[in-house]
């Protein structure tokens, strides 16, 4: 097994460090979308049913699942990027 030298695992840290605040940022923005779909749509009353109570929650995490999957190819995008700006010699 090679060992990584002071500069890779230091680019390696930047690059973790970079993953965590884009995906934190899409956390964020896709809470707060689906936040503002349920208030626009008034999805609370969904519970006037029985079904409809006992959906909303499966309901609620597909629609959050799917906002935050769409960030991955923008987040790909920033970190490939950024990734490529190193210097790993």
């Amino acid at each position: 097994m090679a060992h990584l030298s002071p500069i890779e695992i230091e680019n390696w840290l930047a690059l973790y460090v970079a993953v965590g605040l884009c995906c934190a940022f899409a956390v964020v923005l896709s809470i707060t979308t689906t936040a503002v779909q349920l208030y626009r749509e008034q999805a609370w009353s969904e519970f006037r049913t029985v079904r409809g109570a006992v959906l909303f929650i499966p309901r609620t995490w597909w629609r959050w699942q799917k906002l935050y999957l769409l960030s991955t190819p923008v987040t790909l995008a920033i970190v490939g990027s950024f990734a490529a700006t190193l210097t790993w010699s």
